[in-house]
């Protein structure tokens, strides 16, 4: 058993943490706990997979770019209902993006004329209804996502 390497806790009624260790793989607990919390308040079945898509795509923003696969890092994943929505946000210990990446030409990734690698933010955004990032101010970086339970 490895000690204080996951953690949940419940900040109240309507809000939950997970904090996960900064390894791929762990990506898939933030995407079935954030399924359940949004179906506990009655998001939509496929409004979820949009939700566990841009988890999981935040998520590994965070291990490989954020947190740059340093082992002692960790990923925190805040889940939050209010004003009929459902909130996330995914919190590394990088020092955030120096600016968005261009959105990617779909065309020339399907024919291979660019990497396919490099669709995490753009998929994110087209999956939320609404989506920030930015910088915390001691150290670190957040996406925060927002999925409406009805759009």
């Amino acid at each position: 058993m490895i000690a204080n390497r996951e953690t949940v806790t419940v900040l109240n009624g309507h809000t939950v943490e997970v904090t996960l260790p900064n390894e791929l793989g762990y990506e898939r607990i933030a995407m079935e706990c954030s399924a359940s919390f949004a179906k506990m308040f009655g998001l939509q079945k496929e409004r979820i997979e949009d939700l566990k898509t841009a988890v999981s795509e935040a998520c590994l923003n965070a291990i490989e770019h954020g947190n740059k696969g340093r082992p002692e890092a960790r990923v925190a994943i805040t889940m939050s209902f209010e004003d009929d929505a459902i909130k996330v946000a995914v919190k590394d210990e990088g020092h955030g993006l120096k600016g968005l990446p261009r959105t990617p030409d779909i065309e020339d990734k399907i024919n291979k004329l660019e990497s396919p690698r490099g669709l995490g933010i753009f998929l994110i955004e087209q999956l939320v209804d609404k989506v920030d990032f930015h910088k915390k101010p001691d150290k670190g970086h957040v996406v925060s996502m927002v999925i409406k339970l009805v759009s």
